[in-house]
């Protein structure tokens, strides 16, 4: 059964907004006022476990591995070298981290997240 053509297209519409509005906010001179209450680190982790949850929704005819896993965080990694290059920004190992902790914390929740009814088809078959 797994997702409707509807919702794979949802989702996929949702992540392609997600990533110009995350470079944006990772590559901007301006502060966000909204954002300066969250902790930096934090809001690497809660980006990058929205992001994965995106991608692996995106995407459901193949389970969540090292392909999204390593597309995510060569994301990551993009966003921190382009930084290394914008003289108000630098680049930062702690913020790759933060993006792989975003990413495990996602692969750790899977097994409570297939449990919920609102996700359980998802990963549905047949």
């Amino acid at each position: 059964m797994g997702l409707s053509r509807t919702a794979v297209f949802s989702f996929r519409l949702a992540l392609a907004a997600a990533l110009p509005v995350i470079t944006h906010i990772a590559t901007a001179p301006l502060a966000y006022p909204m954002l300066k209450g969250i902790n930096d680190k934090a809001g690497h982790l809660s980006a990058f476990f929205v992001l994965a949850f995106l991608v692996d929704f995106s995407f459901p005819g193949s389970r969540f591995g090292r392909s999204k896993v390593l597309a995510l965080f060569g994301y990551g990694l993009l966003i921190e070298v382009l930084q290394h290059f914008l003289p108000y920004r630098d680049f930062s190992l702690l913020d790759l981290a933060a993006d792989g902790a975003g990413i495990a914390l996602y692969l750790l929740a899977l097994p409570a997240l297939r449990h919920l009814p609102v996700l359980r088809r998802r990963w549905r078959t047949g």
